[in-house]
């Protein structure tokens, strides 16, 4: 398994952050990932951290955050919620992501949290075979619906 550091996200580690999320979350533009983990920066309930290779390149990161709000399958309040995690294409199934989670695990306990939960879009199949794959367990399903209402005056 490769060598790596976990570190926490900071200014001069932020847009090695940002070019990584942008790949997680691709739908998103520039400004609008930017103002999202600026939030994460400085929020006392969320933080971002990079993993680096031996070399210090960013291949990787968590977000995580303290959630008081209702969590399915939660026991407690708060959850420590795995926001987002994504590894470098080249650099997975090397243990790296096992690594974060891991990570995030310490993090909820240092919070006092017993538990720790994330969720994948339904169609998200790497992500789900990942979270089982580390220990998370199936919990619920959802589908979200919408429909634009019009007022009849």
């Amino acid at each position: 398994m490769q060598k790596v550091k976990i570190v926490e996200v900071n200014q001069e580690n932020f847009n090695a952050w940002l070019d990584l999320a942008l790949k997680l979350w691709s739908d998103e533009s520039v400004e609008e990932m930017q103002r999202s983990l600026t939030n994460i920066l400085y929020s006392p309930r969320e933080a971002g951290f990079l993993v680096k290779d031996d070399n210090a390149k960013a291949i990787g990161f968590i977000n995580l955050s303290l959630r008081y709000d209702y969590v399915p399958g939660a026991t407690q309040s708060p959850v420590a919620y795995v926001e987002g995690i994504y590894v470098e294409d080249e650099y997975r199934k090397q243990g790296i992501g096992t690594k974060l989670i891991q990570f995030a695990q310490q993090w909820a306990i240092e919070r006092g949290c017993m538990e720790l939960a994330s969720d994948a879009l339904l169609d998200n199949t790497a992500s789900y075979d990942f979270h089982t794959k580390v220990g998370f367990q199936e919990v619920e399903r959802v589908v979200t619906f919408i429909k634009q209402v019009t007022s009849s005056r």
